[in-house]
């Protein structure tokens, strides 16, 4: 059904198949569109939209337009954190992913919801910031900076929320990482989103102790829903 979106929780996931299964998602749906083009509008078929939930093992990941000398250190010592690295096709500088974070895979087709990637990241940033205040925290947009964070507009900005995404023919990938649980230790490693005077934090860092990550998968899941019928 045209803008139904599909669920996924894929728990603990290897960057690389993670990255693979998307680009097997947003391909089958490119291909679509294309063959709908080339038939009446009344036999146009609408693949679901997924939402992919996932968490990784330590991997660091450069946009296709960053500095990969925001990547502090080098390969053997990247071996010895057990992490590993990845320049890929999303837009942003470098960031971190790792457990306790949930990392949220939209694979959406943007003219279904009649959006245009502006109005997408806005959308996603929303969900975020809806979330928060769930949990008594008040967050917001920084000018000049896609993800969320809070005390935006202070010395004391941190990002709780960090966002790059890629699209083409109004198909999405890739996609936003929430710091909950997160070993912020590992952002030490990096300039986060090229930026080196901002910091980060995540729900745990905020709240003072671990969170439930099912139960804010659920909140965060909600909202996207609701921001995306």
């Amino acid at each position: 059904m045209k803008g139904s979106i599909v669920y996924t929780d894929l728990g603990l996931l290897d960057y690389q198949a993670a990255w693979d299964y998307q680009v097997s998602l947003f391909d089958e749906r490119v291909n679509r569109k294309l063959i709908n083009r080339s038939l009446p509008a009344e036999e146009w078929i609408y693949p679901d939209n997924r939402l992919l939930f996932v968490e990784h093992p330590h991997v660091f990941t450069l946009g296709k337009s960053g500095d990969q000398h925001n990547l502090l250190i080098n390969d053997d010592f990247l071996r010895s954190i057990k992490a590993t690295y990845y320049h890929i096709d999303r837009g942003g500088d470098i960031t971190y992913h790792g457990p306790g974070q949930i990392v949220g895979y939209p694979i959406f087709d943007l003219e279904q919801f009649g959006m245009h990637i502006k109005q997408y990241v806005h959308a996603l940033e929303e969900s975020i910031i809806l979330t928060l205040e769930h949990y008594g925290l008040h967050s917001a947009r920084l000018e000049g900076a896609t993800g969320v964070w809070l005390d935006a507009d202070s010395p004391k900005a941190r990002k709780i929320c960090a966002i790059g995404v890629k699209a083409s023919r109004h198909i999405t990938m890739h996609g936003f990482a929430f710091n909950v649980n997160t070993d912020l230790n590992y952002f030490k490693y990096i300039n986060p989103c090229g930026f080196q005077d901002k910091g980060v934090t995540s729900l745990q860092a905020e709240l003072g102790s671990p969170q439930d990550m099912d139960k804010v998968k659920e909140i965060l899941r909600g909202n996207l829903v609701r921001l995306f019928s």
